[in-house]
């Protein structure tokens, strides 16, 4: 068969401001390197308050659709309150969706509809804990905001900030139990609780985190691993000769190296689909770079040590393979957090499915159930 796209996951248009990376499905964007980002107040998203009161639902069990104001841009989402006595507190979780267009369910209409965030919520919801999801920028009813004039003005440090104000949103809701507010992300989505995790100000700090699938090295290093793989894997199946595998993974790095020097990769040469992954970061110049330039395993060093955080690896997940998981789970662990810890989650994919599913599943498999039950124990 031909050198297939390093990810199994459809590519969004290199033009729109959340084109995915072919290789991982990953957000490509737009900002400044994050060493760049200013810290302190620049970095504490602006939330209008009274657009945030007037969001406030019902106390009633079920799905009730809110928003709440950021920076300037309408954040639309769903607030899902599980069954329970009338004015009990509870737990409370922000549902955090991985990279490219993925909306508040999880899924990249019309090609992927896993669900994922939506069954996450169900499931959450089932087990006593109120939720949080919602469209991050440039998908579902949100869109671009105030960036639909500059898509390429939209960098990491946005999104954190989208996420940060989610979090506040979240906290302010009645029957939401201070001391057990807690973060689920999957995939780039738990980087992004990892940054929640630093500042979520004047919200309390997050009681727990759930890293689902998380983005676990530097994205430009994990693209370079998946793309190598991909490069061996033709390799081995006779569709490149050896030759041409050496000479494009030396154009992998070069293109690497072009990026993270805020420079557009050369596609010469390229073999399509990874031609065409070098197309969407160079398309997201400045989002790559802002992504690239955070450690993973330097936020999770950070996370405080009454923090109870939970890292599921799936061994069918090819994305965020297990074996790139040891230095966020060592950060962790030096930081003194609490369990479960890593959670080793047999013939589970990156989408938290059964290993083999098409991509028309929206179940997740029973491995990945079970372990999300188990992080939700611990809050009851």
């Amino acid at each position: 068969m031909p050198l297939r796209t390093p990810s199994s996951r459809p590519v969004a248009a290199a033009g729109s401001a959340l084109a995915l990376i072919a290789a991982l499905g990953w957000t490509a964007g737009c900002g400044a390197p994050a060493a760049d980002r200013t810290p302190g107040p620049a970095g504490t998203p602006s939330v209008d308050a009274a657009p945030l009161m007037q969001a406030r639902p019902s106390t009633a069990p079920g799905d009730h659709d809110v928003s709440f104001v950021v920076n300037g841009t309408t954040t639309y989402g769903t607030l899902h309150i599980p069954q329970g006595p009338t004015n009990a507190m509870m737990p409370a979780a922000l549902l955090l969706p991985g990279s490219g267009p993925t909306d508040r369910n999880g899924n990249q209409p019309p090609q992927l509809m896993p669900d994922t965030l939506a069954d996450l919520a169900r499931l959450m919801g089932d087990d006593g804990i109120m939720t949080l999801r919602y469209d991050k920028y440039a998908t579902g009813r949100t869109g671009l905001g105030t960036y639909a004039g500059n898509p390429g003005g939209l960098d990491l440090n946005a999104f954190v900030q989208q996420a940060t104000a989610a979090y506040q949103f979240l906290a302010a809701q009645p029957g939401a139990d201070p001391q057990k507010l807690l973060i689920a992300g999957h995939s780039e989505g738990a980087l992004i609780a990892l940054e929640v995790d630093q500042n979520p100000k004047p919200a309390p700090a997050p009681a727990g985190l759930a890293l689902l699938e998380p983005q676990d090295l530097r994205l430009l290093d994990l693209f370079t691993l998946q793309v190598d793989q991909q490069l061996d894997d033709a390799l081995s199946a006779g569709q490149l000769d050896p030759t041409q595998a050496t000479t494009a993974k030396s154009a992998v790095t070069n293109g690497v190296a072009a990026i993270r020097a805020g420079r557009p990769a050369d596609t010469t040469g390229l073999p399509g689909p990874i031609a065409t992954a070098f197309q969407n970061l160079n398309a997201n110049l400045t989002f790559a770079r802002t992504d690239d330039a955070v450690n993973p395993a330097d936020l999770a060093a950070k996370v405080p040590s009454a923090t109870k955080v939970m890292v599921t690896c799936g061994t069918a997940d090819t994305q965020v393979p297990c074996s790139t998981t040891a230095p966020l789970v060592d950060a962790l662990r030096t930081a003194g957090t609490g369990g479960p810890g890593l959670i080793t989650l047999q013939d589970v994919t990156h989408l938290l499915q059964p290993a083999g599913s098409p991509a028309t599943t929206n179940t997740l498999a029973p491995a990945a159930q079970q372990a999300i039950h188990t992080f939700d124990q611990l809050w009851h």
